[in-house]
């Protein structure tokens, strides 16, 4: 069972470890300028990026969830944030026409940098990992499906939120103030 755990670390280590920094720092410095980020993903992908937006508004950046209630209408010097792993999603499509019709910035993050909708944004995060775009044959992750790429992400996010931690200037306690006390 052990090498299950280690084979798993590894092709984490490796998908993270072909993460293009300079994409990252552009990422982080688009969301560090934004005046509000909306974030949007599906499934799992979508349960990681959520948590990337509590850690944005942790840091003090006004961030939304598309289909929450109290997200804003998105304009000039907004940023639509999409992950899309394996590239092409009829509804992440729809509302990167919305966001951009609208004026705001889209970034995506993805595992597939040629499909449709990374070819809509103004700036892509490549993840070089497995989803379910590609999850069959020869060679693929001991994780199941899109498991790989939904853990890299993890790991981008974190990696993201210590970028901008420093860039803001934001201390831990400003964190820890902005964290909720309704639970």
């Amino acid at each position: 069972m052990n090498n299950l755990y280690t084979q798993a670390v590894q092709e984490l280590s490796s998908a993270v470890g072909q993460i293009d920094d300079a994409q990252v720092d552009a990422a982080c410095r688009m969301l560090g300028q934004a005046r509000h980020i909306c974030v949007y993903a599906g499934g799992r992908e979508g349960l990681q990026l959520k948590g990337f937006a509590m850690r944005l508004f942790h840091l003090g950046r006004s961030v939304s969830v598309v289909g929450d209630m109290t997200t804003p209408a998105l304009g000039q010097g907004d940023v639509f944030l999409v992950v899309c792993g394996p590239g092409e999603i009829s509804t992440s499509i729809a509302l990167i026409g919305v966001a951009k019709a609208a004026g705001a910035q889209i970034l995506v993050v993805t595992a597939q940098p040629s499909g449709r909708v990374p070819q809509m944004a103004d700036l892509v995060v490549t993840i070089p990992a497995q989803t379910m775009a590609d999850d069959q044959g020869e060679g693929v992750s001991v994780l199941p499906m899109g498991s790989l790429f939904e853990g890299a992400l993890f790991v981008l996010f974190e990696v993201m939120v210590l970028k901008l931690k420093d860039s803001l200037a934001i201390s831990a306690e400003a964190m820890r103030a902005n964290h909720t006390n309704m639970e």
